[in-house]
């Protein structure tokens, strides 16, 4: 080992340890307040984190993403002075639906003056996750950190040791929320170094049902760090819609893991829309673990200058006669990087599995960047499994056909752009949050009034 491997490991020892001092402060601020099954767990993770130390491009998982901007930097939580904000600041990211539970969480912690308690049915608890603690729910204990395992995961062990706050949902057997959950995260952004842990918790109980919209968002320029994790169980017959809308800021370092387990006869939809971000890492572990399932698995980024996604997931076929589906598209610009890789594993038993993916990636420059990695782990002999992914630019013919209509280059080039991307948001259920991502993705096209006038 050279002099210098030893002083950059030596480096890397002395900024993980600085996480250490973190946890030592929360252990001893938590004294009394935390119960001690989750204390227990807390430990097993810090000591884990400080095991794995953080990724680098070496690990086969992460050698398409560089992380050292998180590992080199010096990151902290918020002080209290921080995180005040008005809902004037949120608005714009709100979603406007008459009697909406929205819970909004600042800098990783509950802001309940900006939160708003819509009407829920009589076995629904919508909460934030340290009121449900504090009041010792018993639905904690054998749900939160069993579906996102820190054991090979270095920022979910990070997480699990320093969480701050996040959203409980607990929606009991039989019941249906008519109207979405919306689970809001801000960063300021105010000064560069701030980090928040989210922590979210969703279990829907056997027949019931619920849509849950989590939203990521920074509203200032400084470089932050949001380190998020969210859980959920679907119960036999359950039925979930989710969505992960990531507008973090030009400063933002996201890297989130959602990790799900889905029952017998469960139905499953989620979304991932990334808009924002210098670095974004999406990660997914979807679990099928019970006949019948049903799971589909949408995504839709765009980045330009030096952004970079990365978009990781894992579907996980653990029982027979369960579907699957995935699709993913990228809009990539200038210097922007995007990743995708989706493993689909198919165990033992898992018989008449049907698992289909599918990534589309349109480049709009010669710089940008696409790692397309699909993956099948197949080890049943009775099933249908399918991948495929293209990457390509603007169809050359169709735009000539737009242009032969009358219409700019600049023009026909945004609607067919547009036409990509619009064929992932108009899956989104919920009325309102469809039209603020069309117009979202309208505000990033060129000669936008020309373009609302043809579609």
């Amino acid at each position: 080992m050279t002099m210098g491997s030893t002083l950059e490991m030596a480096d890397v020892a002395d900024r993980s340890h600085a996480y250490e001092s973190q946890f030592e402060r929360i252990e001893t601020a938590a004294s009394g307040e935390t119960p001690t099954w989750l204390m227990r767990i807390r430990k097993g993770a810090i000591a884990r984190f400080l095991e794995l130390g953080f990724p680098t491009t070496r690990r086969e998982e992460w050698r398409f993403t560089n992380v050292s901007k998180i590992a080199d930097g010096s990151f902290a939580p918020a002080g209290e002075d921080d995180s005040a904000i008005t809902f004037a600041q949120i608005e714009p990211f709100a979603i406007s639906d008459t009697g909406m539970h929205r819970l909004v969480f600042v800098n990783g912690r509950f802001a309940p003056a900006l939160s708003t308690a819509g009407s829920a049915p009589d076995g629904v608890s919508v909460s934030s996750l340290t009121e449900s603690l504090q009041n010792g729910d018993p639905a904690l204990e054998p749900h939160l950190t069993q579906f996102a395992k820190f054991d090979a995961r270095p920022f979910v062990a990070l997480n699990t040791a320093l969480m701050q706050d996040g959203a409980f949902v607990l929606v009991a057997r039989g019941k249906v929320i008519e109207t979405p959950i919306h689970v809001l995260n801000v960063s300021t952004a105010s000064q560069p170094g701030i980090v928040s842990y989210p922590r979210n918790l969703f279990v829907l109980e056997s027949n019931s049902q619920a849509t849950i919209v989590e939203t990521y968002v920074g509203l200032g320029g400084a470089t932050y760090f949001t380190n998020a994790v969210t859980e959920i169980a679907v119960k036999d017959n359950a039925v979930l819609d989710h969505y992960k809308i990531g507008q973090e800021g030009e400063g933002g370092l996201h890297i989130g893991m959602l990790g799900l387990v889905q029952h017998r006869s469960s139905t499953v939809t989620s979304h991932t829309v990334t808009l924002g971000g210098a670095l974004v890492r999406n990660e997914m572990h979807i679990v099928l673990d019970g006949e019948g399932c049903e799971s589909t698995l949408n995504g839709l980024y765009m980045v330009n200058g030096t952004q970079h996604v990365d978009n990781h997931l894992i579907v996980e076929h653990a029982k027979p006669h369960c579907n699957s589906r995935e699709f993913f598209k990228g809009i990539l610009d200038d210097h922007g990087k995007g990743i995708f890789t989706g493993r689909i594993i198919v165990r033992e038993g898992a018989q008449k599995t049907d698992a289909k993916q599918t990534n589309k990636s349109l480049l709009l420059s010669n710089d940008a960047l696409v790692e397309s990695n699909p993956q099948l782990e197949i080890y049943a002999n009775d099933v249908r499994c399918t991948h495929g992914a293209t990457i390509g630019q603007v169809d050359t013919e169709a735009l000539f056909y737009l242009r032969s209509r009358g219409m700019s280059e600049a023009t026909a080039r945004s609607l067919l752009i547009y036409a990509f991307a619009h064929e992932s948001i108009e899956h989104i259920r919920i009325g309102a949050l469809r039209s603020r991502l069309d117009g979202l993705l309208f505000d990033r096209l060129p000669h936008t009034d020309l373009l609302r006038e043809k579609v």
